[in-house]
């Protein structure tokens, strides 16, 4: 050991010595002290938030206190264990250190405050604070260990009569089946949500429930209600302002554009959704839209501005800890490398893809992924694997409902069926990929995989397989 660890060792053994031979109540008197003079130097108390169980529910405004707010509320807990008037600063200071750590992007940092405060809370308000760890939980990507959590939380606001939090944590529940593929259960709790903010009146709930609900809709390849919950949910936050949601579904509906082959509204939606995160300071938002304008540019072959953008969503979604986001950013940038002939950048890119989806338990985008690198499998050679990569990604997104991709994919098979000489097979999968894309009315995707059918027909001498879906 050098000397210098050996003496920070030492001074660290001295330091906790010392601090333990305090007696209890010393030691609580010093942690009071300190959390006074600690709070004075920052400007003094933070102001008190509506409670968790409140019905007006107000936007996380900033204080001084706020990047410090754990260690008060560390302060605080040592010195309650004397005087009982510090539990109310220590509830104060984790509420406030875990919607911090929620702005700052520091998302596990977020969840063992709510977990903390959660402890020291009763009643509506642990249900809350609950709930909002296991949204913490899913911001990190652990949706999975999410899910008996937010039951938890609803269990327990169902028991304190709580309806608007019981309402608010189904459409939390639904959003999380949602992203597990169990699309009918999603669908039923987000009904159930519903009807209890109409209930109750909370018309803010209502737009982010109705917004989810269309974004189900969407990946279920149901358009046109996608498209008329989109409009309710956009009304009711245009009429009360409120900017942050708005600026997401538009984003969203901007997806829903360019998944009907509306590329110019897809263009320019996801350009006013972009504007709007920007205005707000959604950062993790504004990366989202960045990657969906990718995707929108990448269709249209523009690979320059795709791969810019992708590089500037990628950067702002590590920076804001959205691993789930950085996974399908990385799928569509190793799709990009492969559609510009950069073989072994994709494959790479793939392989880190698709570890993200599964750490993070994102099975949708695990079967995007997969059809993909089947692809650049099919591209290279390797035929046995093409095939297995097939049959996992068309049973994941079958598994989670992503009829959209299954279409693709289907066609992406048949292509690949083809040039094994299976052309009765090929036919099958063309038809069944086909007809689905048809039915979602993707006419841009369409048309090119009718083109890419064509060349592979004319390659293998047979009958175009165009014909089968006009």
């Amino acid at each position: 050991m050098h000397a210098e660890q050996a003496y920070l060792f030492r001074h660290a053994l001295l330091r906790d010595a010392a601090y333990e031979l305090q007696l209890p109540g010393d030691r609580a008197r010093l942690h009071a002290l300190a959390f006074e003079l600690i709070e004075q130097a920052f400007g003094g108390r933070a102001p008190e938030p509506e409670p968790l169980d409140s019905h007006d529910e107000q936007p996380f405004a900033r204080h001084a206190t706020d990047p410090i707010a754990h260690e008060l509320a560390w302060h605080a807990r040592q010195a309650a264990t004397e005087d009982e008037s510090f539990m109310a600063p220590q509830r104060l200071y984790l509420r406030r250190a875990a919607e911090h750590y929620e702005q700052v992007f520091q998302v596990d940092a977020a969840v063992q405050s709510w977990q903390k405060l959660a402890l020291i809370v009763t009643g509506a308000a642990r249900g809350e604070a609950i709930r909002r760890n296991a949204v913490a939980q899913c911001t990190a990507g652990r949706s999975a260990e999410a899910e008996p959590i937010m039951h938890e939380a609803l269990a327990i606001l169902q028991r304190a009569g709580s309806r608007r939090l019981e309402g608010v944590a189904l459409g939390s529940l639904a959003s999380l089946y949602g992203e597990f593929g169990r699309m009918e259960a999603a669908e039923q709790a987000y009904g159930r949500a519903l009807a209890i903010h109409r209930e109750t009146g909370d018309r803010h709930s209502e737009g982010i429930a109705l917004g989810n609900l269309a974004s189900l809709y969407r990946d279920a390849g149901r358009m046109e209600a996608a498209e008329r919950a989109y409009a309710q949910a956009l009304a009711i936050h245009r009429k009360a302002g409120n900017r942050r949601p708005e600026g997401m579904f538009l984003g969203n509906l901007a997806s829903l554009y360019r998944a009907t082959g509306r590329v110019d509204a897809a263009e320019q939606t996801h350009g006013q959704a972009l504007a709007i995160h920007r205005e707000t300071g959604n950062r993790r938002s504004e990366g989202v839209a960045l990657a969906n304008l990718a995707s929108l540019y990448q269709d249209a072959g523009r690979v320059e501005e795709a791969e810019q953008a992708q590089g500037q969503a990628l950067a702002i979604l590590r920076e804001t800890g959205n691993r789930r986001g950085e996974g399908i950013v990385l799928g569509n940038l190793a799709s990009l490398f492969r559609e510009t002939g950069r073989a072994e950048a994709a494959e790479q890119t793939f392989g880190q893809a698709l570890a993200i989806h599964r750490e993070t338990g994102n099975r949708r985008s695990e079967g995007v992924a997969l059809g993909n690198l089947a692809v650049l499998y099919h591209e290279t050679g390797r035929v046995e694997a093409a095939e297995q990569a097939y049959g996992l990604a068309l049973a994941l997104l079958r598994e989670t409902g992503n009829r959209h991709q299954e279409g693709l994919t289907q066609c992406d098979y048949a292509i690949c069926l083809l040039a094994q000489g299976s052309p009765e097979k090929a036919r099958e999968y063309w038809r069944n990929g086909a007809a689905t894309l048809l039915e979602l009315r993707d006419s841009t995707r369409l048309e090119r995989q009718r083109q890419a059918m064509r060349d592979a027909c004319a390659k293998a001498s047979v009958r175009p397989f165009d014909e089968d879906a006009a």
